[in-house]
């Protein structure tokens, strides 16, 4: 692939004034940002994190509405600081370097267009607070437009530019002690009546995530706001990731569309059903559009209550009707998520994907009749268009023949978002060897051609390992894309150390993903081959390789780890003798499970906010439906044969067959795999006398994100598998 060098940061942009790229904005709130290269880091040539913590994270990216500029985020990091700064950049073709637009003055983000493609709002706390601000798309006329107390969480301009919506946090109802009890002012005690006490990383405290609705005055300024949930004790978007792809404006700029689950407590603990909510400014009425009145026609062949997740509403241009994601069954959030289109002139609903065995998203809208999205397909990510059919308009088409999927894109890549506008679309791309890079992506033919290049530095000093494409046979005769991560400079007449990497989630594919928590490349660069199988249970390979995994953990998809590990380890270049295994999440509980299943295969486990109890995993976990599905349901259920399969195989029954190192990661503030379940498993090793090593971080969740943290995670993660891996049996490393 054709790469063109160039400093993204060659101009800076901020009210007019054009700056050279060493010129640090005189403004107290500004961090240094120095993340070149030494000259030890470009002798060395390979990547360690300390030089994957240089690298420019690209994200939010969106085509101007004539399609001639597309602006992005960039967030680099300062180590020291232990923090990142995100500006803003205009790019305009892969000839002509990019602009940056705004001063690296505080965090700029979410950058959205305006109608006219003349003004820029974003994200910024520049001022202190998160506000909306605005730019013009020259560099010109940088403007505060809100001051909420207590900042906002996020925003949506309606394409009139006469209104906004904004997000932020309101107190619903009373959880402290002091509020409930005043005459107490020194309790700390939160009371809670039903489930849902914590949620992923957060207690609840009684707030939630509220839309406002506001004026933009002829200025831009934001005035006169209205809580279309007030009093509701909900949010939307939903927790707990507060995705504002869950909100959308109409064209006209007179509805909004929303995404919310509408329960509470243990009804909200044991379903995923969340519903599209439509919202009228001017009679501040709204619908629910997923349970409705919707015609009931055998013709449409779906279930008008639509039970399960229902999310990101995206009007069509004549704003007539809603395409948005959903899935059938409650409880389950890896079900197949179909691309529905609600018209508003009958109220019926199309599955547009029923034909397509893969999910739908980022879906965009071309004209009337015609939609893109993104689907995962054989462990990659491609843009597929399709075409709208209502079905109540036999002049349409066919109600009874489901519209056919053009898959547009190919290739071993991951294309994770894009916008369209016009003739062009721009795509945000990652592979296994490279982070997310922006590329013109030919509507027509799927051909690629690279636009960004933010970190030319680092690729041009780093070398990357081999990606090798691999189809494993597994025990029942299926077939299993596994991906194969080679050593940079790799030598066939040597042995290697080699490690089985066990994807969370459970559902989520390994694809041609970068990642700066689990990075294949990284591993592969410490002189290990990496073995990264699609086991059953992951998307991308239809639903019926998807669902095996559900009620059956310790089932199809571990003898599917073992298949990939000893068809790779039986190459002359993978020394058996030291052989890793490690993951994290639903990757930790099958370290936890292979720990005592592994017939001494591997020399060390490391293990990532891991299931170690299955029984008190249940009582312990926020989102119960989760482990329900999983599962098939409480531990307490004798009568229901796949809970108690799940429970007898739950890794702490295995203990006593425990013979392995073991490594341990997991972080205080983790709801959803509490670190309890990793605190067990560290007991158990070192009662039985086993070498293990327990890593808590006290301010991280389910992943580890600060800089520092990540640091020291990869310095004990290498260090583990260092000791009792790479240095197991030295006298292998030749033959």
């Amino acid at each position: 692939m054709k790469r063109t060098v160039r400093c993204l940061g060659l101009l800076a942009m901020a009210a007019g004034v054009l700056v050279s790229c060493n010129t640090k904005p005189q403004n107290a709130n500004t961090m240094e940002i120095d993340n070149a290269l030494t000259e030890q880091e470009k002798q060395a040539g390979i990547l360690t994190p300390e030089v994957m913590w240089k690298m420019g994270r690209v994200s939010s990216s969106l085509l101007s509405p004539d399609g001639t500029k597309v602006v992005y985020a960039v967030t680099r990091y300062n180590m020291a600081e232990n923090k990142g700064q995100t500006s803003l950049y205009l790019a305009t073709t892969a000839d002509q370097a990019p602009v940056r637009l705004t001063d690296g003055v505080g965090n700029d983000s979410n950058p959205r267009w305006s109608a006219d493609g003349k003004t820029l709002y974003f994200l910024s706390d520049r001022s202190g607070d998160a506000q909306l601000w605005s730019i013009a798309s020259d560099g010109t006329g940088l403007r505060q437009l809100s001051s909420i107390d207590g900042g906002i969480d996020g925003f949506g301009v309606a394409p009139t530019g006469d209104k906004a919506f904004y997000t932020k946090r309101v107190q619903v109802e009373k959880r402290r002690s002091a509020d409930l009890a005043p005459d107490l002012p020194q309790s700390k005690a939160r009371v809670y009546d039903d489930l849902m006490a914590r949620h992923w990383d957060y207690w609840d405290e009684g707030s939630y995530s509220h839309i406002f609705v506001a004026d933009l005055a002829a200025d831009g300024t934001m005035s006169e706001s209205v809580d279309i949930m007030e009093g509701e004790p909900w949010d939307a978007p939903m927790a707990p990731y507060f995705d504002l792809a869950e909100i959308a404006w109409n064209h006209a700029g007179t509805q909004l569309a929303y995404t919310c689950k509408k329960l509470t407590g243990t009804e909200y603990a044991v379903s995923t059903d969340s519903d599209i909510y439509l919202y009228d400014v001017a009679s501040k009425q709204t619908r629910n559009i997923c349970k409705g009145d919707q015609p009931v026609d055998p013709r449409l062949r779906i279930m008008p209550s639509m039970p399960g997740y229902d999310k990101y509403p995206v009007f069509s241009p004549d704003d007539s009707k809603i395409a948005f994601g959903s899935m059938r069954r409650p409880g389950n959030e890896s079900d197949k998520c179909r691309l529905f289109v609600w018209n508003s002139a009958d109220g019926s609903m199309v599955d547009l994907t029923e034909g397509f065995d893969y999910n739908a998203f980022n879906v965009v809208w071309e004209g009337n009749d015609r939609l893109w999205f993104i689907a995962p397909i054989e462990a990659t990510h491609q843009i597929c268009r399709v075409g709208y059919v209502n079905p109540y308009n036999p002049a349409e088409g066919a109600a009874d023949v489901a519209p056919e999927v053009k898959v547009v894109t190919s290739g071993d890549h991951d294309i994770n978002a894009f916008s369209k506008a016009g003739d062009r679309i721009v795509a945000e791309v990652t592979k296994l060897s490279m982070a997310t890079e922006l590329f013109d992506v030919n509507p027509t033919t799927g051909e690629l051609a690279q636009l960004s290049d933010v970190n030319a530095e680092i690729y041009d000093h780093v070398r990357m390992g081999e990606v090798r494409k691999r189809w494993v046979e597994t025990t029942d005769g299926k077939q299993m894309l596994t991906w194969v991560v080679l050593p940079p400079d790799f030598d066939s007449t040597r042995t290697y150390p080699t490690l089985l990497y066990c994807q969370g989630g459970p559902q989520s594919v390994v694809s041609q993903f970068w990642s700066y928590r689990w990075n294949l490349q990284l591993m592969a660069a410490q002189g290990y081959v990496v073995v990264a199988p699609n086991r059953r249970g992951l998307p991308s390979f239809g639903q019926e390789w998807l669902d095996q995994i559900s009620g059956d953990y310790s089932g199809q998809n571990i003898r599917d780890y073992l298949s990939a590990i000893d068809d790779i380890a039986r190459e002359p270049w993978v020394d058996q003798n030291r052989l890793g295994c490690v993951g994290a999440s639903y990757g930790g509980y099958s370290v936890f499970f292979l720990a005592g299943n592994h017939d001494r295969r591997f020399k060390a486990f490391i293990a990532h906010c891991g299931i170690f109890n299955f029984d008190s995993m249940y009582g312990e976990t926020e989102e119960l439906w989760f482990v329900n599905n999983d599962y098939g349901g409480p531990y307490w259920d004798k009568t229901n044969a796949v809970a108690q399969r799940s429970y007898a195989n739950s890794p702490h029954k295995f203990v006593e067959k425990w013979d392995t190192p073991i490594l341990i990661f997991t972080g205080e503030r983790d709801y959803r795999i509490p670190f309890t379940q990793s605190l067990e498993a560290f007991t158990a090793a070192r009662v039985r006398g086993i070498p293990a090593r327990l890593v808590v971080f006290e301010d991280e969740a389910h992943q580890v994100f600060k800089p520092q943290n990540s640091l020291l995670w990869n310095r004990e993660f290498f260090a583990w598998l260092d000791k009792y891996v790479k240095n197991a049996s030295l006298e292998n490393d030749k033959k």
